[in-house]
């Protein structure tokens, strides 16, 4: 039997729950959930019935007590619809601190607003509760029914929603029909006190008395240790297009034929221009290299979100002509330019951002925001992003490395991992020297080379402005008071992947004189103070997420008439969390050299890991901090 709401019957569901929670005073909040929060839900709940392959509807009531301004961001009273999705009702009520309803606030009252923006093409529109409260803490009830038409996107639930929020109670109900393949999965259960209960055709989550959490340094993404289960279908419905999703290689053949298949069509004039510039090359990667100059040269990204194209790339002889499009469109159309050029190159889905985010393998479903292409060569694969006009060649950059993709091909899907940087392969490099005057003045040049993810960190500072350059180093080279930037000189090695820094720098009164010493802080060029903030009782495990190495030899020049009186011993650490060498050798009595290594390892560490690792930065924050000590001859 399927569960679906009629009007007055949504209404009865809605009250019964308000029933059971018409006291929303302050008061009666317990006070360990009022710890650490900025909000507390006081009861969520979610209900998903699945009515067809064509069709869910999802009901929610929600009561959010909002502490403090820190906390209206957590209100979350929000329905998005559009041509597949659309919003039945939706209205809010606001209580006060002594849980008084203060305004009822109907669906007319919301701000009904787009999704389109300046890099955003879409038809899809958002309404939402745009309240601005007179005093704290309040009380918001927000009700809502949507009615969804993609079934290839099911809600999944996580009874944590945000940092500094608390929960008293949380639930998640889904009916469904067993003939559309219905699954879910459970992430981050353990040590987790989470409440299920199953039977055919429906399920229900819930969960109750969630302390808040406070957002703690180098804690891992929240999907990695919050609870949270995901849902899906095997036979699903994406904006007109029936799919089905058993296993990846199923699912990425649907991909390929329902997405992909009709796009490739190109233009005579174009194919001969692209045959034209590879000419008689037949490297297949130079080839490549050639095509993606071309299509960096040409294109630009916005992003598509109308209807299928939310999913499906745009043609690729719209691309050509237009000269933009989103991931999709331009990892597509690069595609299509490689095949008219003899190079076999794939579609690859992926989650892209900074914060790593792989594809769950053990669930088969729709996943991923974003779009690259797959060239393989020999026993590797190159990756290209095809959405940035100045990225080299074959470099990812910290969007999309080191994470599980799905590789789609004429013959199904294929789950592959993009290229991790490893430590030594993100190095910056550093080689220079600058002297010390009898004032304590100093001056010097060095040469920074940076590849890797210090290469992705980096490049992009040629294309600011010169207060934007110059602001840069200042905030930089933090350390030195007085810094006058002489000289700055870029080179950007796309091909080498290495971007190269030439500056000359100057300070007035670097070196403290006092009684005929000097304390001059000897490394110039490369301090890394950053201690980890101290937890008295840490809750959350912690992650290095990408490993690097510095390397820097500078020579240093003392002021004629002193002598160097007392120099740090030099100092070797190795830990898990990586190695540093700090040496400091005289060379003649007014020429020193500095000589520096750190290699940071990548890492995921448990919570009583981490008072070790803070020690060792602060160790190497000490050692970077080392001065020497000159007087007067």
């Amino acid at each position: 039997m399927h569960c679906k709401f009629s009007v007055p019957l949504f209404f009865l569901f809605c009250n019964l729950i308000v029933a059971q929670n018409t006291n929303y005073s302050v008061v009666t909040i317990p006070e360990n959930l009022k710890e650490n929060a900025n909000s507390v839900i006081r009861y969520q709940s979610i209900d998903i019935s699945i009515t067809s392959q064509k069709s869910y509807v999802k009901t929610t009531s929600k009561a959010i007590t909002v502490l403090n301004p820190k906390g209206i961001n957590n209100i979350d009273a929000k329905e998005y619809y559009g041509d597949s999705e659309k919003v039945n009702f939706i209205e809010a009520t606001i209580y006060n601190a002594f849980g008084m309803e203060v305004k009822k606030i109907k669906r007319k009252d919301f701000k009904d607003q787009s999704v389109s923006d300046g890099f955003t093409i879409s038809n899809e529109r958002v309404l939402y509760l745009d309240y601005t409260p007179t005093d704290y803490p309040f009380t918001v009830v927000f009700t809502s029914e949507t009615k969804n038409s993609n079934t290839a996107f099911i809600p999944g639930w996580s009874p944590i929603d945000d940092y500094l929020e608390s929960v008293q109670k949380s639930e998640f109900t889904i009916h469904y029909t067993p003939d559309l393949g219905f699954k879910y999965k459970e992430y981050n259960f353990t040590g987790r006190t989470i409440n299920k209960s199953e039977k055919e055709g429906i399920i229900t989550f819930s969960a109750e008395n969630l302390e808040a959490e406070k957002q703690e340094e180098y804690s891992p993404s929240p999907s990695k240790f919050w609870p949270e289960v995901k849902f899906g279908l095997e036979k699903f419905y994406l904006e007109g297009v029936e799919g089905t999703a058993k296993t990846w290689k199923e699912y990425g053949a649907w991909v390929y034929n329902a997405l992909l298949t009709g796009t490739e069509e190109l233009s005579d004039e174009t194919k001969i221009k692209i045959k034209a510039l590879v000419g008689a090359e037949t490297d297949p990667i130079k080839k490549a290299k050639i095509v993606y100059q071309y299509m960096q040269d040409k294109t630009r990204y916005v992003s598509i979100q109308l209807g299928i194209g939310g999913w499906k790339p745009m043609l690729a002889k719209d691309i050509d002509r237009l000269g933009y499009g989103d991931c999709k469109a331009l990892s597509n159309y690069m595609r299509v330019l490689l095949k008219t050029v003899g190079v076999e190159a794939f579609y690859t889905v992926i989650f892209g951002d900074k914060t790593k985010r792989d594809f769950k393998q053990d669930f088969v479903a729709m996943q991923g925001n974003h779009a690259i292409l797959t060239l393989p060569y020999k026993d590797k694969n190159l990756f290209l992003e095809c959405t940035n006009q100045t990225l080299p060649f074959g470099f990812q950059g910290d969007f999309t490395d080191d994470r599980y993709a799905l590789k789609v091909t004429p013959d199904g899907g294929e789950i592959i991992k993009t290229d991790e940087f490893n430590e030594k392969k993100s190095s910056q490099i550093s080689k220079g020297n600058y002297s010390i005057d009898l004032d304590g003045n100093i001056s010097g040049k060095v040469i920074i080379k940076s590849d890797g993810i210090q290469y992705d960190n980096i490049y992009m500072l040629e294309k600011k402005s010169k207060e934007g350059i110059d602001e840069y180093y200042k905030n930089h080279f933090y350390w030195i008071n007085n810094l006058k930037m002489n000289k700055i000189k870029f080179n950007n090695n796309n091909e080498n992947v290495e971007f190269i820094e030439d500056l000359q720098i100057s300070a007035l009164a670097y070196g403290k004189s006092n009684a005929g010493m000097m304390m001059v802080p000897i490394n110039v060029f490369n301090q890394n103070a950053s201690i980890p903030q101290r937890y008295r009782n840490r809750k959350n495990p912690f992650e290095i997420s990408r490993g690097y190495y510095d390397e820097d030899e500078i020579e240093v020049t003392i002021p004629e008439g002193f002598k160097l009186e007392v120099k740090p011993e030099n100092l070797e650490l190795k830990d898990k969390f990586g190695t540093y060498k700090m040496e400091l050798a005289v060379l003649s009595p007014n020429k020193l050299l500095y000589k520096r290594s750190f290699l940071a390892n990548k890492g995921y560490y448990e919570k009583e890991e981490y008072e070790n690792y803070r020690k060792f930065r602060e160790q190497i924050a000490k050692a970077d901090n080392s001065k020497i000590v000159l007087t007067k001859i």
